[in-house]
């Protein structure tokens, strides 16, 4: 059944696949509060609608616990020139968590690495743009040697931070950082913490 941009599936358990759009906008997976697959919209739609999606975060270590941060292109549809986390995105219809977060590393960060599954989140955050994040965020972690050969579409800049100077810099200037990054920081510090050096 379709309403709007929205392609409702018929079964949760049913994969869904890619539908084209009118204007060739990307698709996201639209879920529940338990990440169970209920549909998918054009990535735009599911923005200004509030609809909960799918979407991956993933957090690069170096062999000492320094963590490789991003600035977002400062055209980026919202959150552009903040700081953030290695990289996120959002999974296509029929994709699954784990294989959109190692595609969209190589893609936005030229790296090529293998990625963990820690944990999930859901979080919601509204913009001046009259955009909104509604997300149920499933993050990853890899650790390694890396070189990143960024996508310029995508990131300004990136750099290697210490965690103890990054928890200085986030006191000191929290503006400098995207919403969803500051909202699990703590959480993956804890990870950090845990099971990094």
């Amino acid at each position: 059944m379709q309403w709007g941009g929205i392609l409702y599936l018929p079964t949760m358990s049913q994969p869904t696949t890619p539908i084209p759009t009118a204007n060739n906008e990307p698709l996201v997976v639209l879920v529940d509060a338990h990440d169970r697959e209920i549909g998918v919209a054009p990535k735009q739609e599911a923005h200004v609608r509030r609809l909960l999606h799918r979407a991956i975060s993933v957090f690069l270590f170096d062999p000492n616990g320094n963590l490789l941060l991003q600035r977002r292109a400062v055209d980026k549809y919202h959150s552009g020139g903040l700081w953030t986390n290695t990289c996120c995105s959002h999974p296509a219809p029929g994709e699954s968590p784990h294989a959109a977060a190692v595609r969209r590393l190589q893609e936005e960060m030229g790296i090529v690495c293998p990625l963990e599954f820690r944990f999930s989140f859901v979080y919601r955050t509204d913009f001046e743009n009259g955009l909104t994040e509604h997300e149920f965020d499933h993050v990853f972690f890899g650790t390694g040697h890396f070189e990143a050969q960024p996508d310029p579409i995508e990131v300004a800049e990136t750099r290697w931070e210490n965690p103890q100077e990054l928890d200085l810099w986030m006191e000191r200037a929290p503006n400098d950082f995207t919403f969803w990054f500051k909202h699990i920081y703590t959480r993956v510090r804890s990870h950090m913490n845990n099971q990094l050096p």
